[in-house]
């Protein structure tokens, strides 16, 4: 009997025990997990509070990316927009543009929400990394100099090649998956200007390269060389644009993923570098010119 009671005795013990821990040990523990700390370079706590009242108020209009939709432009990568301080887009939605049909929302959010609101505005526009960089910035950058080749074709920061494009800004409206899929599988890209066209004269001389300009009499090629051709449709027996981009299609094979990681950041890295500056604080001036 004794040894019963005993015994439940022990379990109240480790039930009040477990009810201690969840009510009041159980908050520090989880403040102080690895997993739960926010890494370097994730949302801020602002941004984070930000994202839900620009998904409910502003992307009904702005789009959920803020590249703007039917009702509203685009606020994400318009450059007059991203070099706007923070102080003028925070008046901008504290006060509304009525001439534009856009609302004033002071009545809705308090300051510290505008404040949020505009932070996470900076995150979409590429000025605050939303996640930790896959990779080591450092190693891509040897990487896109040298092995991989990457200068040979692009250009950052006004070093590198002509054909493929600058990529100093490019990371600042892709994502992490976005590049990586740029990198391992160009030939998913529409756009005709990354594909190699092959152009051969009447009188025989042959140009290949990029196409960088056409229109119904004229083209313009620019070789892998860098230089510009330009073309009068007449004068050409053939125009011949290859299936296939100009860009390497082995990277995939050719790199590790992890060698792949530290590329894309490295053109993060770059990027955020060339963002735009913002201030900290906002101020009550409103910034009229849209």
């Amino acid at each position: 009997m004794e040894a019963a009671i005993s015994l439940v005795a022990k379990r109240i013990s480790w039930i009040l025990a477990a009810i201690l821990f969840l009510g009041v040990g159980a908050g520090d523990f989880r403040a102080d997990s690895p997993q739960d700390q926010a890494p370097k370079n994730s949302f801020s706590t602002s941004s984070a509070a930000g994202k839900i009242d620009f998904i409910s108020r502003c992307a009904g209009c702005h789009g959920l990316d803020g590249r703007g939709g039917e009702h509203a432009p685009n606020i994400a990568t318009k450059p007059d927009v991203q070099h706007k301080s923070d102080g003028a887009l925070f008046a901008i939605v504290r006060d509304g543009i009525p001439s534009a049909g856009m609302p004033a929302f002071r009545a809705l959010l308090d300051a510290a929400r505008i404040k949020a609101t505009v932070d996470y505005l900076r995150v979409l526009q590429g000025q605050h990394a939303a996640f930790p960089l896959p990779g080591d910035p450092m190693k891509g950058r040897a990487l896109f100099s040298a092995s991989a080749g990457c200068s040979g074709c692009h250009m950052v920061n006004g070093h590198g090649g002509f054909i493929g494009p600058d990529l100093s800004v490019y990371a600042g409206d892709h994502s992490a998956e976005e590049i990586r899929e740029a990198i391992v599988h160009p030939e998913q890209d529409p756009d005709p200007r990354s594909k190699a066209v092959a152009v051969v004269t009447r009188d025989g001389q042959k140009f290949a390269g990029v196409l960088r300009n056409e229109d119904n009499f004229s083209l313009q090629v620019q070789s892998l060389d860098g230089a510009f051709h330009s073309l009068e449709k007449s004068d050409l027996k053939s125009i011949e644009i290859g299936p296939q981009p100009v860009m390497p299609r082995d990277y995939g094979s050719k790199l590790s993923s992890s060698q792949i990681d530290d590329l894309v950041s490295y053109l993060t890295r770059v990027a955020q570098t060339n963002a735009p500056a913002v201030s900290e604080q906002p101020d009550s001036r409103h910034d009229e010119d849209q």
